[in-house]
């Protein structure tokens, strides 16, 4: 009798052991992702997909996903990272490092993954997010670039330099009915926005920031201002006003033979509607004549970043579903689907890239780009620029002055945000 007792206790004992086995197993996770991902692309969709995905090999974990504006996000987290209750996981842009790290509101990557797990990623994805010696996110995809965009039906092959860039543009600028107005343009690109005028600075020798003190009063820049308001009211191969709007239309109906977009205009371009206008081509910005230099569009992309509080019991989640977003097999769904490149060097390597004009006009591009500076500084420099580079853009003032007026401004809207 004894013995039945015995066996029965230790059965139901190891019937208990499964169980509480059972239950730790389906132990229920909730991970909470805020993305600066929209439903525009169908990317939003697709996160959601994944993470479905992602939840049948970790079962009980699921995924709360909110999307907000870039901007949104920014302020939201800072406002919910200060009171411990916001997202596990933030899947965003490059910019966001830097306010996030003076902040300490984000963690290093080498203190989730150790120090040699960004070695598979490409450089500029990698500098992108460096500061003070550590990295503070995971590459997604890399870009955010601009390139040369051109149209194969009114230009077969782009030009190499800026000497040629001028010539054939002269020549692409037409007034096809004759009522003293352009129709069709050589280049055209967003006149008056700095993120678009930064290739030049790059490509005369300069930078808008040296660490994070402004460069911004250098022959460099005089020389890319001088450079562009010689293209609208000398070379007057541009439109004399051009938003990203309007030079995005032109190029759609065929009346521009080149554009200066990002790598996230490309998909537009591919559709059916706009390939009865355009046969879509895509090479680097010509080299500068003058400096002999590439000019250095600014490269970013999209990271995961982790939040400085994040409990102990989430990461190892957090870290397998990183590891799967940034696999190969998905970065290369991306590419496929959204043309965004993939981060990590395995997989710009794949014939998806080197076999596809198109996307290796846009890799091409990216490894002569510089990452953009993540310091709060650059905010200032942006802010600095804007005016000035408009004055200029409308005849009202002259590059040199222009220069100068950045160079004071950036200095005293550093000197304020840091009081």
């Amino acid at each position: 009798m004894k013995r039945v007792f015995a066996s029965v206790l230790v059965s139901m004992l190891l019937l208990g052991m499964i169980v509480s086995l059972g239950a730790f197993a389906q132990k229920k996770t909730t991970i909470t992702l805020w993305t600066k991902e929209s439903e525009a692309e169908g990317i939003l969709q697709e996160i959601i997909e994944l993470t479905d995905e992602f939840g049948k090999t970790h079962p009980g974990v699921t995924f709360e996903i909110i999307n907000y504006g870039v901007e949104d996000l920014r302020q939201n987290f800072q406002s919910a990272a200060f009171a411990g209750a916001g997202p596990d996981l933030l899947w965003t842009v490059s910019d966001h490092a830097g306010p996030f790290e003076a902040m300490k509101l984000i963690k290093p990557v080498d203190e989730i993954f150790g120090k040699s797990y960004v070695d598979k990623f490409v450089k500029p994805g990698v500098e992108a997010v460096e500061l003070g010696g550590k990295v503070w996110g995971v590459p997604l995809s890399v870009g955010n670039h601009l390139m040369l965009i051109y149209n194969k039906k009114l230009i077969a092959n782009p030009p190499k330099d800026t000497d040629e860039l001028i010539k054939v543009g002269k020549e692409l600028t037409k007034d096809l009915d004759g009522d003293g107005k352009p129709d069709q343009y050589g280049l055209v690109y967003n006149l008056n926005e700095p993120f678009f005028f930064a290739p030049w600075i790059g490509g005369f020798g300069g930078w808008p920031l040296d660490g994070t003190e402004p460069t911004l009063n250098t022959p460099a820049m005089v020389d890319a201002l001088q450079f562009a308001q010689d293209m609208k009211f000398t070379h007057k191969i541009v439109p004399m006003e051009c938003d990203y709007d309007a030079a995005d239309a032109l190029f759609k109906e065929g009346k521009a033979a080149m554009i200066v977009n990002g790598d996230w205009s490309l998909s537009g371009y591919l559709t059916e509607e706009v390939k009865k206008n355009v046969d879509l081509g895509v090479a680097r910005i010509p080299k500068v004549t003058k400096t002999g230099l590439w000019p250095s569009p600014m490269t970013s992309g999209i990271y995961f970043m982790f939040p400085e509080y994040v409990s102990a019991d989430k990461i190892e989640v957090i870290k397998d579903f990183v590891e799967y977003i940034c696999s190969e097999k998905v970065q290369l769904m991306f590419l496929e689907k959204y043309m965004r490149l993939p981060a990590l060097e395995s997989a710009l390597k794949s014939p998806l890239v080197t076999d596809d004009p198109i996307v290796k006009g846009s890799s091409d591009q990216m490894v002569v780009g510089k990452p953009m500076p993540t310091v709060p500084e650059m905010r200032a420099a942006w802010d600095a620029i804007r005016p000035n580079q408009e004055a200029v853009m409308a005849g009202k003032a002259k590059p040199a002055d222009a220069a100068k007026a950045m160079q004071e401004a950036c200095v005293n809207l550093i000197r304020e945000m840091n009081k």
